[in-house]
């Protein structure tokens, strides 16, 4: 493994050519998978990755690390399944350890109506060969002992569905890894450039406006997280998104004490303890329209709040560090992945709260839609014209994040 901080000098400030084969808007995890695909499995080295502020920066950064294949659709559960797959083999194959780590992820039930929504799901995961099974409360406490099973008598938990393959990754790792092994491809990364216009002649997207000039491109693609509508709204095109916040906060390091993802379908609220010891706990998003990233003391005394009624223990945690991140919410909680109405502008858009987890597989997909125009099974469904036909993949029961 190159270790961490390896070849950090690629960023260092180089000249915009005037042309490229293919311009990526963004500098997170997906928009750089693209650009390590098409480069090491395509042969498409001519690929500018074009951030406005430092990669990572966005949401890639701001995740919380989880990684799970328990969704609920027939569409989304081969998707995230394959990616978490390919999570497992990254450090191999970018040469750049991303700290993976299969724990496991228990979701917790406190009523009959989730109880039953999960239990459906595990049904589901079958089919497609994932791994989860449903635990009674006196499994739940094999799992987690740390668990109040009472929830502070409020909301008592009856049942949960536990999934032994999920895992976490090392967001800001994963972020450099894909970087670096795009660099050593050839692809070109610039930090501190901004997108400010996109250029469309005849429904033809030719290239891109930015601060540094105009960039001339094959085939522009958006994958700016949060900012999708923006950018697309650039190249004339309406998208079917609403950016809300997401907000999580970490603890000072505590004894290892917890292992994998402890979370609750009905609190809405999921903890971690990460390799260091802090405490991460996350909720759900706010439900309102907003590009702000400021934190509240709302969200985090109500989140510790229902925290503590799960596991007890929390209120020992000192808070040290809070943050929001933006998410891409489509009406039916899954990606859109494909060619916009504007020939040769491509969208990686909509991810919800669900980009990290993807990023293997949508970087793969689109890699190879924009090499050989196929269209892969796994992605077709996520088609950005798909509301057009009625053809939703609704998702957002698969998150303890989605009211």
């Amino acid at each position: 493994m190159t270790g961490l901080l390896k070849q950090r000098e690629f960023l260092t400030q180089r000249e915009l050519k005037p042309s490229y084969d293919v311009v990526i808007v963004g500098g997170g995890v997906n928009g750089l998978s693209l650009a390590f695909h098409l480069a090491e499995y395509h042969g498409i080295r001519d690929v500018a990755v074009l951030e406005r502020s430092y990669i990572g920066s966005g949401g890639s950064g701001r995740n919380t690390q989880v990684l799970r294949a328990t969704y609920n659709t027939t569409e989304t559960v081969p998707l995230y399944a394959t990616s978490l797959g390919m999570y497992r083999t990254l450090s191999q194959e970018l040469d750049f350890n991303v700290l993976f780590s299969t724990q496991g992820n228990l979701d917790l039930c406190h009523s009959s109506d989730t109880l039953q929504v999960e239990r459906e799901k595990v049904l589901l995961h079958r089919r497609y060969g994932v791994h989860t099974e449903m635990l009674s409360p006196e499994q739940v406490l094999e799992v987690c002992p740390l668990v109040d099973l009472t929830a502070g008598g409020e909301l008592p938990v009856i049942g949960a569905s536990y999934h032994p393959p999920g895992a976490f990754a090392r967001h800001d790792s994963v972020v450099w890894g894909y970087a670096s092994a795009a660099n050593r491809c050839g692809v070109e990364i610039h930090q501190g450039v901004e997108v400010v216009g996109v250029d469309v002649v005849g429904g033809e997207c030719r290239g891109v406006e930015t601060t540094r000039g105009t960039v001339q491109a094959g085939r522009v693609v958006s994958a700016v997280a949060g900012w999708s509508s923006v950018l697309a709204r650039m190249a004339g095109v309406r998208l079917p998104i609403e950016t809300m916040a997401l907000q999580a906060f970490v603890t000072e390091a505590y004894t290892p004490v917890l292992w994998g993802l402890v979370s609750s379908m009905d609190l809405y609220v999921y903890t971690q303890q990460t390799a260091r010891g802090e405490l991460v706990v996350g909720a759900e998003t706010l439900p309102y329209n907003t590009y702000s990233t400021r934190s509240t003391f709302e969200f985090a005394a109500e989140a510790a709040k229902r925290t503590i009624q799960l596991l007890p223990f929390m209120a020992k945690a000192r808070l040290m560090r809070q943050w929001t991140g933006l998410c891409d919410m489509t009406p039916d909680s899954s990606p859109l992945l494909g060619e916009s109405d504007v020939r040769n502008f491509f969208l990686m858009s909509g991810m919800g709260t669900w980009g990290f987890k993807g990023a293997p597989i949508f970087g793969k997909t689109m890699a190879e839609m924009l090499a050989t125009g196929r269209v892969d099974p796994l992605i077709a469904p996520f088609a950005p014209g798909r509301f057009r036909s009625d053809r939703m993949v609704p998702d957002a029961a698969s998150a303890g994040t989605h009211r």
